[in-house]
């Protein structure tokens, strides 16, 4: 009889039934608190070599459609699930989830311990593990090694492994206001789309893009897209802004841009404890004291000061929004310059959407 182990890095081990494919695989424990939209989290590139957790019990009741992918792959390295639904209900639905990760290759756990894991990771952080699944499998001190010998997330250099080959151009949806430059560090599907519905035609780049590349657009605006990896790694992104800055184009990151944008200004950046990743994180945004429901999937954040504005090579700078959960940098703000960033995720698919008004605010500072 098939049985499935997930063994973390410093010994404790879940023991429960396969879920999607057999085989074992390797990868950073990391735990999602959505209750939905687990479609957009599997193919979502920012997931690159992580094993993802579902906080929600039941997963997989609306199965999977050929709509609402991010990608045209599942990223995640491994899948953790309490309850697999029995059956796929929904009209869009093709077919069931564990199909879609069989298929894909993923392999996956399906057991009875997801809230002691997420107890265990918030007290210990976020570290390597490894799924197994098969015949006769018993927890030993090789299974432990083989997880130890995998890489570790702090130093990955992630984004070229995602990036777009080649470029490519999503046109916008009705009259053409603006040309953006997106360099794909880990592009999601519905962030170009966003912009597309705004008037926008977007020319996606590979995250090897330079800034000579990027100018050669003669873009209205330059977006720095989400992404996987340590971002102490991206010194080529990171050189390609400063220039785009030092030419005063507009800029809009998010997420992994957020970081780049960071790093761009002189600030460094930290491995969070365990990282947030979900679509239920509140951020305060700190002009209006809003507070936005927001998605995430990030686990390194950008160290600035919070105290007020601060000084950068390009003017002036501030941290725009916070993360009220333990204060950590959410958005960034040049005061003397068109570029803001923000660390979550305003295009979220299947949501919230406090945070769409943010693509707004990047077309009105292009039309300025």
């Amino acid at each position: 009889m098939s049985s499935a182990l997930l063994v973390l890095e410093d010994g404790r081990v879940f023991e429960g039934a396969p879920y999607g494919a057999v085989g074992e695989t390797f990868g950073e424990m990391v735990f999602n608190t959505g209750m939905t939209g687990y479609q957009e989290t599997l193919t979502d590139p920012s997931y690159h070599r992580q094993i993802v957790a579902m906080t929600a019990p039941h997963i997989g009741n609306t199965g999977v459609n050929e709509e609402d992918p991010e990608s045209g792959r599942v990223w995640v390295s491994g899948y953790v699930v309490r309850e697999p639904a029995r059956v796929a209900s929904n009209w869009r639905a093709t077919r069931s989830l564990e199909d879609y990760l069989r298929d894909q290759g993923v392999v996956g756990i399906a057991m009875r311990g997801t809230r002691a894991l997420t107890r265990h990771l918030r007290e210990r952080g976020a570290m390597r593990a490894g799924v197994f699944s098969g015949d006769a499998l018993a927890a030993t001190p090789e299974l432990i090694e083989k997880v130890l010998a995998s890489p570790s997330m702090e130093g990955a250099d992630l984004a070229g492994e995602v990036t777009t080959a080649a470029p490519y151009v999503v046109p916008a949806i009705g009259a053409k206001r603006f040309t953006v430059a997106a360099v794909d560090l880990g592009i999601k599907a519905m962030t170009p789309h966003r912009m597309a519905q705004r008037g926008c035609e977007v020319h996606v780049l590979p995250a090897t893009a330079t800034a000579a590349d990027i100018l050669a657009l003669d873009p209205d605006g330059v977006f720095l897209s989400n992404g996987p990896g340590d971002p102490a790694t991206a010194d080529g992104p990171v050189a390609a802004l400063q220039k785009i800055l030092e030419a005063g184009r507009p800029v809009f990151g998010i997420c992994f841009g957020n970081q780049i944008l960071g790093r761009a200004l002189g600030l460094g950046t930290y491995k969070l404890r365990y990282g947030h990743r979900g679509v239920n994180q509140p951020v305060q945004d700190r002009r209006t004291g809003k507070v936005e429901i927001s998605a995430h999937n990030h686990g390194f954040a950008v160290q600035a000061p919070l105290d007020g504005p601060f000084d950068t090579p390009y003017g002036r700078a501030e941290v725009s929004h916070v993360n009220l959960n333990d204060g950590c940098v959410e958005g960034l703000r040049l005061l003397d310059h068109p570029a803001f960033s923000v660390q979550y995720h305003p295009e979220a698919a299947a949501g919230p959407h406090d945070a769409a008004y943010l693509f707004d605010e990047f077309c009105e500072v292009m039309g300025a």
